[in-house]
């Protein structure tokens, strides 16, 4: 029974991180993409712009990473997991801190 338990834990968790970090790579795409053309086009908010869709797609990819740690076995790879979260949020942290500033400034 709890065989079976952990099977369906590690297969939805799998699924789940995959969704999500599919999910957050399309944003990231997407809001470079649309962060081309702004820029192209001489958008006076582009860097704004493109920093919330940065700050969307590191959210998706950061809960990922959180999931991640459902299905982790060994020690090394709980430090791996947490070394990279805290990179991602720090990175979250760094692009808020500039779309706050970068609002502050219109």
């Amino acid at each position: 029974m709890n065989e079976i338990f952990t099977a369906i834990l590690e297969t939805v968790a799998s699924v789940s991180i995959h969704g999500f970090e599919l999910v957050g790579m399309i944003i990231i795409v997407i809001s470079g993409i649309k962060g081309v053309i702004r820029y192209l086009r001489r958008a006076p908010d582009v860097r704004l712009q493109l920093a919330q869709g940065m700050a969307m797609g590191l959210e998706f990819k950061l809960g990922s990473e959180i999931l991640r740690t459902v299905i982790v076995r060994e020690l090394s790879e709980v430090a791996l997991v947490a070394a990279i979260i805290a990179v991602r949020a720090a990175l979250t942290f760094l692009i808020h801190w500039e779309i706050k500033i970068e609002k502050e400034g219109q």
